[in-house]
């Protein structure tokens, strides 16, 4: 099951992590909207356990969330941690 996120929701993340409605391209501002969608998915999954496509785009958007917030860590440590903080991730 796709989880497809509406215009609004994505431009209220934006908005919240990245500054400008239409700064979408801001690092911050994808990483909470792959924790938006990470989030959705596994509430999905713990309904749908056997949903095995829905688990590896699950997986997918986790490395990518990874990879940006690697990125974001060596461009900006302060806005890294803060970013973390303010999403409620571990690291």
């Amino acid at each position: 099951m796709a989880v497809y996120l509406k215009t609004g929701k994505v431009e209220e993340l934006v908005v919240q992590y990245g500054g400008n409605a239409k700064n979408t391209g801001a690092t911050d501002a994808q990483v909470a909207i792959f924790t938006y969608r990470i989030n959705q998915l596994s509430e999905h999954l713990k309904k749908n356990k056997k949903d095995h496509s829905c688990r590896r785009s699950l997986l997918m958007m986790v490395g990518k969330r990874r990879n940006l917030l690697k990125y974001l860590a060596k461009k900006d440590i302060l806005l890294y941690r803060s970013l973390i903080e303010r999403l409620g991730l571990r690291k």
